[in-house]
């Protein structure tokens, strides 16, 4: 499992999902996406490959299934997880939790209001020509589950439903919505009914 966090936080922060992980069978990596934590790189374009790269190390590690290697993304990390699963043949399914818009981040970078060093007019000019509902259409037949609070403040749960059935016009039925009631923008990601669901349904999901 790749864990790719979201906009102003670091691969620390879901340390708590890469011990539940490890302790359901999965090998699991999180890194601190360009312009955050360590990362001496600014945030930009490459950051989708970066995903990609991240999953073809992890698929190289011993007793590893390269044909297994899956992608749990949080809000900016959500939305590059939808894309890399979309675009990468090393990626078998994915995790999307309240996934940000491409109008929601560009909006934000113009504004300052995400934290994180960034390529801002590179970085806006590439997600002006990425579509995330169209990622989602073309994902299937890749499982991809979507969590999402009903009380996020920063991304309606709207979105997540409008992928779903984005990602249901395309393909079989191999993808999950679960929508919460009440919450906000990080309440999903760190409770862990919601971690383990979300882990199982995606290990059942995937080809034997």
């Amino acid at each position: 499992m790749v864990i790719v966090h979201g906009a102003g936080s670091g691969k620390e922060s879901h340390a708590d999902f890469g011990r539940l992980c490890a302790a359901s069978g999965w090998v699991a990596l999180t890194y601190d996406q360009r312009g955050h934590g360590e990362s001496e790189d600014l945030m930009g374009p490459p950051a989708l490959a970066d995903v990609g790269r991240m999953g073809v190390f992890l698929a190289a590690r011993e007793g590893v299934d390269p044909g297994r290697v899956c992608v749990r993304g949080s809000s900016l990390g959500g939305y590059l997880a939808v894309h890399a699963a979309a675009t990468e043949d090393g990626i078998a399914g994915a995790i999307a939790i309240c996934p940000a818009s491409d109008d929601g981040l560009r909006h934000g970078l113009r504004d300052g209001s995400l934290e994180m060093r960034a390529d801002i007019d590179s970085l806006d000019a590439w997600l002006g020509e990425h579509d995330l509902r169209e990622a989602a259409a073309s994902l299937p037949p890749k499982p991809l589950i979507l969590l999402h609070a009903q009380g996020d403040e920063r991304v309606p749960y709207t979105w997540s439903e409008e992928l779903h059935e984005r990602y249901k016009e395309s393909g079989p039925e191999t993808s999950r919505l679960l929508i919460l009631p009440g919450g906000h923008h990080r309440s999903v990601q760190h409770d862990p009914e919601l971690q383990a669901t979300a882990l199982r349904w995606l290990e059942k999901a995937l080809p034997q």
